[in-house]
């Protein structure tokens, strides 16, 4: 048999369960970290935990007994943990780092491992290299998880990670919010997380979805506009302020309006931006990644602040949230943190900030935006989609995208970035990105226009030159 390949992407390294994510992959990725902890330093002490997918308890186990034999301390979190929870408690317990067993907001049939370092964020490229050097190396160890010993110290992290949001969310302002909050779980670990805290500080919620399941009703524990209509019918039948929703992790977020329209991520990041430069007297800038809306450009001209652009990845978000750069870093893909935060999304924080931002503003989230667009000077409407294709297809499409461009289908190309894939930059400010995705076999093609037609047509344009 082959031995695995161990790749990380974008966020750690996932697959298909029993196909290309196994056990076996799972011990050598472990003792691959291990050596590579060890490495910096002696005796490390790491957190291992997991989300509610298929054998996720089962997988961190074995990652856990792997860690401990090859050198490693480790406290385990029995309970599903949310990513950002596991984020905190490495910084909070001053731990070398933290195992995630996770495909966040991936289909059920997929899991995966996840490697933080000592800042709580995501392992960057050059400590995954050297992981992925070290399980290349390694031969397949043979093993059960049911022969792992189960006595691990055990870790409960609810309070500390609490306290820390109760530093970075005005709860005093939420508390004046006029009704309920929905709130959607989707199956996954912000059940008893984000809901739990709300009703703490006196919120009604609403909850659906929290119970385990691992088929996540067929669909995956992704918090879409397409896997929010449970939500958006809550949302109506009990007249709430908002419908909050949280993936499988929970490190990312989904928002309904009161009308029950979904609200596009990179608007709620346009949103929430404006409102923390406005309420906690910040004069700090904001970062995106390359496929990003430009609304938080725009946003920051309107506060006399920069925006910085990153490679798609929240791993690139904390160097620039620990020298002090940013209010807030984030993702159109629903990752949000906020300056005095982790360096990792946090879709329970973004959830919060949205809620404070309706309570202190006491209108609807679409009434918001439209008011944000008057004051910026412009719209910003983006659009994304997914294409499939072969590999050897994807292979082609690398050579492709290095082509230069002085027009696309029409549009006169003003710029062209290749921090991650190919952005073309047109001369009325619209913008196309085609990337090959990090944690999926897709290419994935981004677009923003002033209008939402005009961004659907270009994102057709693109999916057009890529299949020619």
């Amino acid at each position: 048999m082959t031995k695995q390949t161990i790749h990380f992407g974008t966020s750690g390294w996932r697959g298909v369960i029993a196909d290309d994510f196994t056990f076996a992959g799972v011990r050598r990725a472990s003792a691959a970290i291990a050596g590579h902890v060890c490495a910096q330093r002696k005796n490390p002490k790491l957190v291992v935990g997991h989300d509610t997918r298929f054998f996720s308890p089962e997988f961190a186990r074995t990652a856990a007994g792997v860690l401990r034999k090859n050198g490693c301390g480790i406290v385990f979190c029995p309970e599903p943990t949310p990513t950002p929870v596991l984020a905190h408690a490495i910084i909070h317990n001053k731990l070398e780092g933290g195992v995630n067993i996770t495909a966040s907001h991936n289909p059920a049939e997929y899991n995966g491992l996840k490697f933080s370092g000592p800042d709580g964020g995501p392992a960057l490229p050059d400590i995954t290299k050297d992981i992925e050097k070290r399980a290349a190396a390694l031969p397949d160890d043979e093993g059960h998880f049911q022969e792992i010993a189960d006595d691990f110290e055990r870790m409960d992290p609810r309070g500390p990670y609490f306290a820390q949001l109760k530093e970075m969310i005005h709860f005093d302002v939420l508390a004046k919010a006029k009704g309920n909050f929905a709130y959607d779980a989707v199956h996954g670990c912000g059940a008893g997380w984000l809901d739990r805290i709300l009703r703490d500080h006196g919120m009604t919620v609403e909850s659906i979805r929290t119970r385990r399941d691992v088929l996540f009703d067929g669909t995956g524990p992704d918090p879409s506009e397409a896997n929010l209509a449970p939500l958006k019918k809550l949302v109506l039948e009990k007249k709430s302020l908002a419908g909050l929703a949280t993936d499988g992790d929970a490190d990312r977020f989904g928002i309904l309006d009161r009308d029950g329209t979904f609200v596009q991520p990179n608007h709620i990041l346009g949103l929430v931006f404006d409102y923390l430069l406005e309420t906690r007297g910040e004069k700090l800038g904001a970062s995106r990644s390359v496929a990003t809306t430009h609304l938080i450009d725009a946003v920051a001209r309107l506060h006399g602040v920069k925006a910085y652009e990153t490679p798609v990845g929240f791993k690139y978000v904390g160097p620039l949230l620990r020298a002090g750069k940013i209010a807030l870093g984030g993702e159109e893909s629903a990752g949000m943190t906020i300056h005095g935060h982790l360096p990792e999304k946090d879709g329970i924080l973004a959830c919060l900030l949205v809620a404070e931002m309706i309570a202190a503003r006491q209108i609807s989230l679409g009434e918001q935006l439209r008011d944000l667009f008057r004051r910026v000077g412009g719209e910003f409407w983006p659009v994304r989609e997914n294409l499939h294709l072969p590999a050897e297809a994807q292979a082609k499409l690398a050579e492709r995208l290095r082509e230069n461009f002085s027009q696309f289908a029409g549009h006169k190309v003003a710029k062209i970035d290749r921090t991650d894939g190919l952005k073309l930059i047109f001369d009325d400010g619209s913008w196309i990105l085609m990337r090959p995705s990090g944690t999926e076999p897709v290419v994935r093609i981004y677009s923003e226009a002033a209008k939402p037609a005009t961004a659907q047509k270009m994102a057709e344009e693109a999916r057009t030159w890529i299949t020619q």
